[in-house]
């Protein structure tokens, strides 16, 4: 769709140097301008404008064309709408996918003028922030950068490559004026902070305070591996013992057993000369960590034994499964069918695999308890005990019992979650001095690190301020880095970052009309 039109001839217009009016006409010329699409047709305006003089003899312009307010732009062959559209779809879908979606509204401009376009738009200003949020995030490969968040306004400022102190205290002292930052446990950023504001009070965060912690008593768990088992109830502290192959046995008819008691005997007969699990593993062309499998077995049953099945929502049904087939119901959809009469949501699928071993003459495959493993352990000690489960607050109890050094470990959590309930660093430096004389490896070394840093703690721990803000943004910053595949560069990827924050908010504050 073309449209044609002309400026007015009696028109005065400012001259775009000096700004002083004049209707004396040098010439005419047509611009054409692309406009957003109507009715799903391109359109083009074709704009018959004038060439006039300057009448301002100290005007250093001899003639200048006209613009039309909002209509042409100088220099711009686009309408100021069509312009705010491809940078708007520039900084949401970046290049390819905004060239896509324009495309889509019959715009035709290649991903590389989308770019373009986009590193056209100026930054809004940068006003220096009370609160400010410091944080890292990976770049790409082994690189980092870092981010600069307004903890008030919750808007991104800036971000740059690397995480060296330098960089940030330079911008601090670029910047004056922050009374308050927030970051994580970094060195970097300490040091950083300390020496570009040095009046600015630091915080730790609470999280990674905590996540800390969590890591600490993992690794407990981990050297306290032995004493997991303990959590289990009596009757089921011991493994099963093995099984003998009794005559008939289904499992060793089949081509599964007949293979694992193949490779039984021949890595047993090679490792009993006292071989190495390595030169096994090269003369019988296996993995080595197969071969230590079936060197530490001492039947080729356990090799064909399956782990322990995690309990699952058909568990309650099982019962009924196992009477609905003593009585003669063979059909898996017709069971599956009553068992969702009965409550059940699961799918087919499952009834199916349920009923599979009754089909061979073996019982139902029901789930066995095992027990925790550290990570789950941790996470039964770090839990708050009015979120545990009843599951987890009967194990526990016996696994502490059992375990003194878990026990103890128990208790520091709870006390430092304490602090973190009640905002109270009063009780910190006896924890402290509890943590470094745990005789716990982990948490001597947690101790040191945070004696250091002991004034940021207090006021991560007593404050409000936090580190919420500056991972929300750094998961919005990986988000641009996959839409770009990668591949945008430190400039590009913060023009995005912090312009998309911006019309985000823009469009997030604006009214939503009425419904009619």
């Amino acid at each position: 769709m073309v449209i044609e039109a002309r400026t007015r001839s009696r028109v005065s217009t400012g001259c775009s140097g000096c700004g002083v009016l004049s209707d004396w006409i040098h010439s005419r010329y047509v611009r054409h301008l692309a406009d957003a699409a109507l009715g799903g047709r391109p359109v083009r305006i074709d704009l018959s404008v004038r060439r006039l003089y300057c009448e301002n003899p100290s005007c250093p312009k001899a003639t200048f064309a006209e613009q039309v307010p909002g209509l042409t732009v100088r220099y711009q062959r686009r309408t100021p709408l069509l312009q705010h559209m491809v940078e708007s779809v520039g900084v949401v879908l970046a290049g390819r996918g905004g060239a896509r979606m324009l495309r889509v509204l019959n715009v035709r401009l290649s991903r590389c003028t989308v770019l373009a376009q986009l590193m056209r738009v100026p930054l809004p200003p940068l006003v220096t922030p009370r609160v400010l949020g410091v944080d890292d995030f990976a770049l790409y490969g082994g690189t980092y950068g870092t981010l600069v968040v307004d903890a008030t306004t919750r808007l991104p400022l800036t971000l740059w490559e690397g995480r060296d102190a330098e960089q940030l205290s330079h911008w601090l002292r670029e910047h004056p004026g922050v009374k308050v930052v927030c970051r994580d446990g970094s060195l970097t950023y300490r040091r950083g902070i300390t020496a570009g504001a040095p009046d600015a009070v630091q915080v730790s965060d609470r999280f990674h305070l905590w996540q800390g912690l969590c890591r600490r008593v993992q690794d407990i768990a981990s050297v306290h591996r032995g004493c997991l088992a303990a959590a289990l109830p009596p009757d089921r502290k011991t493994g099963p013992a093995p099984v003998e192959e009794p005559a008939g046995n289904t499992a060793a008819d089949t081509r599964a057993g007949r293979h694992a008691r193949k490779l039984f005997e021949a890595v047993h007969a090679l490792t009993r000369t006292g071989r190495s699990h390595s030169s096994v593993a090269r003369e019988l062309g296996l993995d080595r960590r197969t071969v230590r499998k079936y060197a530490r077995a001492r039947t080729w049953q356990e090799v064909m034994r399956r782990p322990p099945r995690k309990p699952s929502t058909l568990d309650p049904y099982l019962d009924y499964l196992q009477q609905r087939w003593d009585e003669g119901q063979h059909s898996a959809k017709i069971l599956h069918e009553e068992l969702r009469t009965k409550g059940y949501l699961g799918h087919y699928q499952r009834v199916k695999m349920a009923v599979a071993p009754l089909r061979r003459g073996l019982p139902l495959d029901e789930p066995r308890e095992r027990p925790p493993s550290p990570r789950e352990a941790a996470r039964w000690i770090t839990t708050h005990p009015h979120r545990r489960s009843p599951h987890i607050n009967d194990r526990l109890p016996q696994l502490l019992h059992h375990c003194p050094e878990l026990r103890h470990t128990h208790d520091l959590v709870r006390r430092f979650a304490s602090m973190l309930d009640n905002h109270d660093a009063t009780p910190l430096p006896g924890w402290l001095n509890d943590l470094a004389n745990s005789g716990l490896a982990p948490l001597v070394g947690l101790a040191g690190a945070l004696r250091e840093d002991r004034h940021a703690v207090a006021q991560g721990i007593t404050t409000p301020y936090n580190s919420g803000v500056n991972e929300g943004r750094i998961t919005d910053v990986k988000l641009q880095k996959r839409l770009m595949a990668g591949r945008a560069g430190v400039s590009l990827l913060r023009h995005r970052v912090v312009l998309i924050a911006h019309l985000r908010r823009h469009y997030a504050d604006r009214p939503t009309a009425a419904p009619r």
